[in-house]
């Protein structure tokens, strides 16, 4: 708590009360110091004891685990490492377990991992091939092998192990150990109804646990701009110590002024002029230390909590299809909401529905247009199946069907029936129980159910066989022998199965950049063009090919990857290179497009943020066309947005530094050196550039620029200005790392501007956490992006609202209780500094009045106000984006701003002070018509003194120690009373005025 600096003030204060004599009492600063830590604390306690609930829930869960042949309970903080336990249907993994058995017989099981990566989608694991027939405690208890694995670490996705089994022999069967062996802690068991597994990490050591980080603190514009006001107020207040410090030396300076006879200072009080006067300054600061709003803290963190709850009860930002609202992750950055200048987006599942359609498919030229299948589910009335382009010959028939089958077979999908999600029945077609797909991508699932509709069915999995049903309703089965999975480098995912005729083929499908170069035959160009056509389009492409394999490569296919396998060193690097020999010289079969619709009111949402004055960046891992041509719908690019190009293919031709100065020379031609920020908006006649930039070039460009170069450029710096010339920026083919370097980039800019990052993934939770303001989606592709951000939003159209609405009220709210804040401090103690006479520390308000002025007097009337305000209808802020700009940099805390609040509290203190002093300054009648004698009443001293008007004035004395009483008015003399047994006695002062 006392990181806050006025938190520490006070403290400060608090102690210099305690320690010296002061004008007031230490309850004074004590008390709202201690209830603002004591209102603080309890909300940390209360958020520390859920988390410990939370924790103890976990630790004292019950696990069965396998003991001499028997199955017994046991918490789950008891685990230790080589303990087996047995995990039922729906049951939490709880730590890191390396899979020995299922009640399945091929060994596998079912696993969704919704609560680590986000994916709700069931994913396979398989079991150890030597261990898999251990099917109960007994059988269990009776293995005996040893496990080498490496170190823990945080990624996912990795894992190298090696099981050695002793099975009746000196040595041991060695098998690999792989991340498809690995249920990770906090995943969920599905569709199989036991398994046993052996524990291999626990605790802290598990993936889970690795991966919790702490979140970097992200603070606000508004809070910088309170710590600033905090520190010149903290000047002011020094100032105002040490004037009067200096003022009261000088008054005492004259003989006449010093301290009467009687209590005239020793010689030693003489000397200790130094320690005397730090005292005074001391005394003084106590004295005006209220100019620093201790509740302001407390107040604007209650402001901040309760306001959030207004993003939660919007029902426009409420979705009926999910059944869920936004959430507000962290209130803190509320204002921040309304000042926001850049956005970087996520395209697929943020602008896009990551809802997956099949539109077409290509072999060699022809093309198919199955109807209304969408992500994996048939619609109703759609039992057609349109053909475009000529059919194919007899000679055709045979590859048609090969890429058929090849699609079929190439994938990860698993089938199920019918089941009920999300309360509603999935795998029904026409009143029918069919299987129903799912699968860790909904590409895959779009495509399989594409074949289906074309004709050939995939089954099921069964006994390591894959089932498909022909167009003629016959069943073939193909063994699955090596499935080579995909990953974000190659880019492409292969199969090798074997016909029920015994003939061996390696299927293989991905991106277009990966497989054309390793195709030796097929219709190339065909197939390229009509790719090429269906990414401009803005459909997500696949390309499939095949090839055949002897029985003698197949073993050396088999060896090659074994090898691989077994290290546990590079692994990943020795498979790459053995999927990089064995992926080769292919024959092309054709290519998929898949279409991920456009999400609802998207286009609008981006048209609006660019009328706000905001920049909006696309960050996307898919290929440019497909990127651009999302742009194009989504309106981040208009029809005359010329596009300036930075990829691959033009630094391939030019250098990366002719590239960059070109682009930066079109730019800059029109309006010289001024930036985008200046015209936005203003007139039709300014050239819209749009920029278009890829992962590798962007790699070049942030690269640092080595020492003896010929240009000595910065081309981090050439960009930026390229960027901010440009309405809009798309950069496609980045890596999740790139995503948060683009941001972070940004954010370090000579502008220091407010960016906000929104996306669904969990590739989008690096940027989500580099950018000022994180925003989740809760799409298809999980909810990590959603439990990192620090708000959510259940679809992209709700971002208009939160920032053009709620943010704008956010921040005018906020700033005008800041503002408020240090205006009624001022007005509160700056008559304390005109109160002064002889500069004795004598104090205006009485204790109570300086103890609840800020807890309660002034700060419930401006927090009910900052909660409730609308300064401007709602309805008027979503139509009219351009009143955001009013808002934006922080304007209404700007320094013109707060010198006005500053300079408005110093006037009001000046008025209500000279106000009530001339007020009085006259002489006055009593109700009764009596004169009243006694013209201004100004105490020098903290005793209580009251005049009563009778026939004479009773003055009455409260103080146990030596009273001064100083001039009452211009008629009376001071008057010194120095015995302690005078004390509560009443004098009559009698005048003949």
């Amino acid at each position: 708590q006392f990181r806050r600096i006025a938190n520490f003030y006070f403290l400060i204060i608090f102690l210099v009360q305690l320690i010296i004599d002061t004008p007031t009492s230490p309850m004074t600063s004590g008390l709202p110091l201690f209830f603002v830590i004591t209102v603080t604390a309890i909300k940390q306690g209360y958020e520390d004891w859920i988390r410990h609930k939370a924790d103890n829930a976990v630790n004292q869960c019950p696990v069965h685990v396998t003991q001499h042949g028997k199955v017994v309970r046991k918490q789950s903080q008891k685990l230790r490492v080589g303990d087996i336990v047995q995990v039922k249907e729906d049951e939490t993994f709880p730590c890191d377990l390396i899979l020995l058995s299922t009640s399945r017989e091929d060994g596998t099981c079912f696993v969704t991992t919704a609560s680590l990566d986000g994916e709700s989608s069931h994913k396979t694991y398989y079991a150890v091939q030597d261990t898999k027939a251990f099917n109960t405690a007994e059988e269990v208890d009776t293995l005996h092998s040893t496990i080498e694995c490496e170190q823990p670490q945080p990624d996912l996705y990795k894992f190298v192990g090696r099981i050695n089994i002793y099975l009746d022999r000196d040595e041991p069967i060695a098998r690999p150990l792989g991340s498809e062996n690995l249920l990770l802690r906090g995943a969920t068991l599905k569709n199989t109804e036991y398994i046993h597994a052996v524990v291999i990490y626990t605790g802290m050591e598990t993936k889970m646990a690795l991966n919790y980080q702490s979140k970097s603190q992200k603070r606000s514009a508004v809070e910088k701009s309170m710590n600033a006001y905090l520190i010149v107020y903290l000047c002011i207040l020094i100032s105002k110590a040490l004037i009067n410090t200096v003022l009261k030396y000088v008054w005492q300076a004259n003989p006449n002024r010093d301290e009467p006879w009687y209590n005239q200072k020793t010689e030693t009080e003489r000397q200790r002029h130094l320690i005397r006067a730090f005292t005074d300054f001391l005394a003084f600061m106590v004295l005006f230390n209220y100019i620093i709003p201790v509740s302001m803290y407390v107040t604007v963190e209650m402001q901040k909590f309760l306001g959030s709850y207004f993003i939660l009860w919007d029902d426009d930002m409420f979705d009926e299809e999910l059944g869920e609202g936004p959430l507000v992750n962290t209130s803190d950055l509320n204002e921040e909401l309304g000042q926001v200048e850049y956005v970087f987006t996520d395209k697929t599942g943020t602008l896009t529905e990551n809802n997956m359609e099949l539109r077409e498919c290509c072999v060699d030229g022809h093309v198919y247009v199955p109807h209304a299948i969408c992500n994996g589910q048939i619609l109703p009335g759609a039992a057609g199946m349109d053909m475009i382009d000529s059919s194919p010959g007899l000679d055709g028939k045979e590859r048609e069907e090969l890429f058929f089958r090849a699609l079929c077979l190439c994938h990860t999908v698993q089938v199920k029936e019918e089941e009920t999600v999300d309360g509603i029945k999935r795998g029904i077609y026409q009143g029918k129980s069919t299987s129903f797909y799912i699968s860790s991508s909904p590409d895959e699932v779009a495509l399989v159910e594409g074949m289906k509709r074309l004709g050939f069915t995939y089954l099921r999995l069964k006994d390591s066989h894959m089932e498909i049903l022909n167009r003629q309703d016959e069943m073939e089965r193909f063994e699955l022998l090596e499935v080579l999975n995909f990953d974000s480098v190659r880019r492409r995912m292969s199969v090798i199965v074997r016909s029920s005729s015994g003939e061996y083929y390696l299927f293989c499908k991905g991106a277009d950049s990966s497989v054309f170069p390793r195709v030796v035959s097929g219709k190339l160009e065909q197939v390229r063009a009509r790719v090429e056509h269906n990414a401009v389009e803005g459909l997500r492409t696949l390309c499939v090919a095949y090839k055949k394999l002897t029985h003698e490569e197949y073993e050396e296919t088999c060896h090659l990857l074994n090898s691989a396998k077994l290290a546990l060193r590079e692994r990943d690097k020795k498979l790459a290179e053995a999927y990089d020999v064995i992926e080769k010289d292919f024959i092309l079969l054709g290519a998929t497009a898949v279409e991920d619709r456009l999400q609802d009111k998207a286009a609008d949402t981006i048209e609006s943020l660019h009328k706000a004055g905001m920049k909006v960046w696309v960050l996307t891992g898919d290929k440019m066309e497909t990127a651009a041509a999302t742009c194009y719908a989504s309106k981040l690019f208009h029809r005359n947005t010329q596009i300036l190009e930075l990829t691959t293919k033009r630094t391939e031709e030019q250098s990366l530094h002719d590239v960059l100065f070109d682009l930066s020379r079109t730019v800059l031609r029109q309006h010289g050196s001024m930036t985008r920020d200046i015209f936005s908006g203003l007139s039709d006649d300014y050239q819209d550039y749009g920029l278009i930039i890829d992962g590798a070039t962007l790699s070049a460009v942030l690269k640092p620029t080595q020492e003896g170069t010929s240009n000595g450029g910065n081309y981090k710096e050439i960009f930026l200005e390229i960027c901010r010339n440009c309405s809009a920026v798309l950069c496609c083919r980045m890596a999740p790392l790139q995503k948060a370097q683009i941001v972070k980039l940004i954010k370090a800019s000579k502008e220091h501007p407010i960016t906000l990052a929104i996306g669904d993934g969990a590739n989008d939770v690096s940027m989500i956490l580099e950018a000022h303001v994180g925003i989740g989606i809760m799409g298809k592709e999980g909810r990590q992006a959603a439990r990192n951000s620090d708000y959510a939003i259940t679809k992209f159209k709700h971002l208009k609202k939160m920032l053009l609405v709620h943010g704008h009220y956010y921040y005018i709210r906020i700033a005008e209780l800041v503002q408020y804040f240090f205006y009624k401090n001022v007005c509160f103690i700056f008559p304390q500094f005109l109160y002064q006479k002889n500069f004795l520390f004598c104090p205006l308000y009485d204790t109570a009045y300086l103890t609840l002025y800020n807890i309660s007097f002034t700060s419930l009337p401006i927090l009910l106000y900052s909660l409730m305000e609308q300064h401007i209808n709602m309805d008027i802020l979503k139509r009219d984006p351009s009143l955001y700009r009013d808002i934006a940099k922080n304007s209404l805390l700007r320094w013109p701003t707060f010198i006005y609040w500053t300079f408005l509290g110093v006037f009001d203190a000046m008025v209500f002070f000279f106000g009530a002093f001339f007020l009085f300054d006259n002489t006055t009648f009593t109700s009764n018509g009596q004169k009243v004698l006694c013209r201004a009443l100004w105490p020098t001293t903290t005793e209580r003194i009251q005049v009563r008007q009778h026939n004479s004035h009773y003055l009455h004395f409260h103080r146990d120690e030596k009273i001064q009483l100083a001039h009452m008015s211009n008629m009376y003399k001071c008057v010194y009373f120095s015995n302690r047994q005078l004390f509560k006695r009443n004098y009559i002062i009698y005048s003949d005025y």
